[in-house]
């Protein structure tokens, strides 16, 4: 699989020396890239006079940032002149719709909100930079599904980009650049001083139609991009970057959403590439709002430490209807890991994975029944998850330390498991089972090396089997169209 041109290379990543002369290639590489933009100065930047861009929405009103008092120095807090700009822009929301134009520049500052029928639009050379000033970020109430934040009781700091209520918004650019400064919240994080929950780069709630596109996002305190409660939305052309040790810098977690397509995206992360999720123990289940009708396809990752697509472990919601295509897996720890655990409840079912090439893994596949972390000690012990239907085929891995680690919940198995034409070549240090299986049941076809008697083999006539999906969902039938910027001293 090529690589999209605005992504760093797919390149192979091994045990030493190779293993580290390629990390020093991706360090080289980021540290290239943020030098160039540090030298750009918003304020003599020239304007560009007008370009065109693809987008699932137009816009009829436009302004640029500077026109609100905005300055690009890295230095001047931008968070007031980005709130003035969209407080201005929201009038038009029913009159053809706005769009924010970020020139290039070193734009810091702290959150804001978006508006419905809007679009935000960063210039190649521009380069948000969040605010280290805690002032600049508001705490605001948890997740209803999740009943508290991730990294600490209570509330959560709200997120750099954020919006909620929303209909129809775009976050686009020419592969503009948002930059999280994450380092003294991993500290924070590291030293247990947290008192809310960190923040995510781009959060959607309660919104339709949302694009996320041609970004580049680095350095996220917490999570990057979290749609959550929110249906169609399409993240396409993103490339995201964290340290490998960064903790829980997940890159794009669709939470609650109906009707998602996530495509021709690189990450490399400190945590789960694509994290799956509906909500956390009693309160996800109370919820009661699925993740389905979900598309992956086209994804490149490196993941040392975690999954490249992970279902859970907060799924207590249900997750239905993802299908995955065309994913290349790069020195990660697992291709696909279903995590879920007792008290969870909620399901994971309707799951097609296909067409994934992985190289230097851990494992290829886990799926975990214990996952232990809990919202609180009042989770129901009866609320048992169930985990059925899940399906993979047409792939290939090499350097791999063991093939598959499949744990069921005892009482409670995970059915339905179907495995076919796949070949995982493994590592000279890998474990002498290649499999292991507890409390799952499903069958397999032209599988090496052979999987455990819990899969039984069908043999090569039924090589077939695991079918993905031939229909279309309604997302694939979403269709960009080409926008136009103008400046309005043409």
């Amino acid at each position: 699989m090529k690589p999209k041109p605005n992504c760093i290379p797919t390149m192979e990543l091994s045990t030493s020396p190779r293993r580290t002369q390629a990390l020093e290639i991706i360090s080289v590489f980021v540290v290239l890239v943020l030098l160039s933009t540090s030298n750009v100065d918003g304020r003599k930047a020239r304007i560009l006079d007008g370009f065109d861009y693809p987008a699932i929405s137009c816009r009829a009103h436009s302004a640029l940032l500077t026109d609100f008092g905005g300055v690009g120095d890295g230095n001047t807090s931008n968070t007031e002149a980005f709130r003035a700009a969209i407080n201005y822009l929201s009038q038009f929301e029913s009159d053809g719709g706005s769009q924010l134009f970020v020139p290039p520049g070193r734009w810091l500052t702290g959150s804001f909100n978006l508006t419905s029928h809007f679009t935000l639009y960063l210039h190649k050379d521009a380069v948000l930079l969040a605010s280290q000033d805690v002032n600049e970020w508001p705490v605001i109430e948890p997740l209803p599904s999740y009943g508290r934040g991730r990294d600490a009781a209570g509330g959560r700091y709200i997120s750099l980009i954020f919006g909620t209520n929303l209909t129809d918004v775009v976050i686009t650019g020419e592969n503009g650049t948002i930059d999280g400064q994450g380092a003294p919240w991993w500290e924070k994080f590291h030293k247990g001083e947290l008192n809310y929950t960190r923040p995510y780069l781009i959060e959607i709630m309660y919104s339709d139609n949302i694009e996320i596109s041609n970004l580049t996002l680095v350095n996220s305190p917490s999570w990057n991009v979290h749609p959550v409660y929110s249906s169609n939305v399409i993240v396409q052309g993103i490339t995201i970057i964290a340290p490998v040790t960064s903790p829980n810098t997940d890159g794009i977690n669709p939470d609650s959403c109906t009707n998602t397509r996530i495509e021709d995206c690189y990450i490399v992360s400190g945590d789960d590439c694509v994290a799956v999720k509906s909500g956390w123990d009693e309160y996800g289940i109370a919820f009661g709002m699925p993740t389905k009708q979900l598309v992956i396809r086209r994804l490149t990752c490196i993941s040392p430490f975690s999954a490249v697509i992970a279902l859970g472990s907060e799924m207590s919601g249900g997750i239905q209807d993802v299908r995955a295509e065309d994913i290349v897996a790069i020195n990660s720890e697992s291709g696909v890991r279903i995590k879920t655990a007792v008290g969870r409840g909620g399901y994971v079912k309707d799951i097609y994975v296909r067409g994934m090439t992985m190289e230097t893994m851990k494992w290829a596949f886990w799926m975990t029944g214990n996952y232990g972390s809990h919202a609180d000690n009042n989770y129901d012990p009866n609320a048992l998850p169930s985990i059925q239907n899940i399906n993979y085929r047409d792939i290939v891995a090499d350097n791999v330390t063991m093939a598959a680690r499949l744990e069921g919940i005892s009482g409670d198995p995970f059915t339905g498991i179907c495995i076919s034409n796949v070949t995982i070549n493994l590592a000279t240090n890998s474990k002498k089972v290649p499999w292991t299986c507890t409390d799952v049941a499903g069958i397999s076809s032209g599988v090496v090396p052979p999987p455990c008697n819990l899969l039984p083999d069908q043999g090569s006539e039924n090589i077939a089997a695991c079918n993905f999906p031939t229909d279309s969902l309604p997302i694939d039938n979403v269709k960009f169209q080409m926008c136009s910027y103008r400046s309005k001293y043409l």
